[in-house]
């Protein structure tokens, strides 16, 4: 068990290009953390300083109470579960799984014991005298989280361990992961564990906090829900999320005392009032005015406020749910609903959409912070 700490990480290569950006980052003792953003935001350039496998440039890096920046990654007790598995072909999944034991020179009745103990918890006892060849993909990205367990490391770190899988394969190995460090929780040995992926479902179901990276820099750490319902910027609110949050350019006016948001030149939004105080500052001045497609409905005949008229241009069915893209004035929303009466045989027509504001965001249209944030 083990805390990580970053502090003023920085990664230059000799072009002079800087692909991280002073990170500063404690993660808990026993946390499963989840670095994700989309590809090249530095998130796995960053989990690579830490296993050691790449050099910081500046900066400080400290598992435990030990500062390990000038120690290879054998001397950091990290394991590291990789994208591509890196098995031995030739050698089976027992001595895949006891490889790095043996090179330590542990006892073979401990070996063996370890081995056997972390292919019962993800249930391949039976493959321990197979090669990888023989194996699916998930299989050998198993055996691969084995050979990482039997270390009992301080820290567990997994670079894309899932991006090869297929979905259904992704669903189950995910799960796996998920079991992995909830029994190492309640056996009394909980792993810090450093999770790399750009799949937001991923990063939503897995990581007790989750830090969302862009261009080498943290956007936001958070737990997943205050992410999805309290992002601080605009790139977190745009990016996690499926579909994503619904983003208008606009301006805050102001109209018998009240504050609104105009989506089109006829068509006005009421900013809820326990909003409005925060942003009289901005009056007349532009902002993004954001809204998740789950906070958006089909208007009942009697809804007045927050009303538009769309323009329905797709309908996607998703089974127990709709996604409807709709234009208004020429900006495309999307709203998920649950109505199974609206199908494709609709597009084209308008409907008429009720925006629930209570759940909405502004956005600094400049800094792209969230004005609204509690």
């Amino acid at each position: 068990m083990a805390t990580v700490s970053l502090r003023k990480i920085e990664k230059q290569y000799d072009n002079k290009f800087k692909a991280v950006h002073s990170i500063d980052l404690d993660i808990r003792d026993g946390e499963f953390m989840v670095f994700v953003g989309p590809s090249g935001c530095a998130k796995s350039t960053t989990l690579r300083m830490i296993a050691g496998l790449e050099d910081i440039t500046s900066g400080e890096i400290r598992i435990g109470n030990r500062v390990v920046n000038g120690l290879p990654p054998k001397d950091r007790r990290i394991a590291m579960v990789f994208q591509n598995y890196a098995l031995y072909p030739h050698k089976t999944v027992f001595d895949n799984m006891a490889f790095g034991l043996k090179m330590q020179k542990w006892p073979k009745d401990e070996i063996k014991r370890r081995v056997i103990e972390a292919a019962e918890k993800l249930e391949i006892t039976d493959l321990l005298y197979r090669k990888p060849k023989e194996m699916s993909g998930g299989q050998r990205q198993r055996v691969a989280v084995g050979r990482a367990i039997v270390r009992k490391p301080e820290v567990f770190l997994f670079d894309e361990p899932l991006s090869n899988l297929d979905a259904k394969l992704r669903v189950s190995m995910r799960v796996k992961i998920a079991q992995l460090h909830k029994s190492l929780k309640d056996e009394g040995s909980p792993a810090t564990m450093i999770y790399v992926t750009h799949d937001q479902t991923e990063a939503l179901t897995l990581g007790d906090r989750i830090c969302v990276l862009n261009q080498g820099k943290i956007m936001q750490v958070d737990t997943p829900s205050n992410l999805y319902n309290k992002p601080a910027n605009k790139f977190v609110a745009s990016f996690i999320g499926s579909p994503a949050m619904n983003l208008v350019d606009t301006v805050i006016r102001e109209k018998n005392g009240q504050l609104y948001v105009d989506i089109t030149n006829d068509v006005r939004i009421l900013i809820p009032l326990e909003k409005q105080q925060v942003l009289r500052e901005y009056i007349d001045k532009p902002v993004c005015f954001g809204i998740r497609p789950e906070h958006i409905n089909i208007a009942n005949a009697d809804d007045t406020i927050n009303v538009v008229t769309g323009n329905l241009t797709v309908v996607e069915n998703m089974g127990n749910e709709k996604y409807i893209y709709f234009s208004v004035g020429g900006k495309e929303l999307i709203a998920r609903v649950n109505n199974q009466n609206i199908s494709t045989k609709d597009i084209g027509t308008s409907i008429r959409f009720n925006l629930n504001t209570e759940f909405c965001h502004i956005f600094d249209f400049y800094s792209e912070v969230n004005l609204t944030q509690d």
